[in-house]
């Protein structure tokens, strides 16, 4: 099971349920794994507006319907 004994954010809880890693996301995204480690781990992490736009385009592929507010608290 992915992501299991660790503490997740939404996004980590996310990734773990559709079964991909971080480095896929961060591949698609186009940013650095670091970022999306802290965005799956820290739930204090606020992203930028532009990696927060990236992150969500990449998120979108694999859930269309997906808001950032389903992620992150802004």
């Amino acid at each position: 099971m992915w992501g299991l004994g660790k503490n997740r954010t939404k996004l980590g809880k996310f990734l773990d349920k559709q079964g991909r890693t971080q480095n896929e996301l961060a591949k698609a995204a186009g940013v650095n794994r670091e970022t999306v480690s802290k965005a799956c781990n820290d739930p204090n992490y606020s992203p930028t507006v532009k990696t927060l736009s990236k992150l969500m385009k990449a998120i979108r592929k694999l859930d269309p319907n997906a808001k950032p507010d389903d992620f992150f608290d802004i």
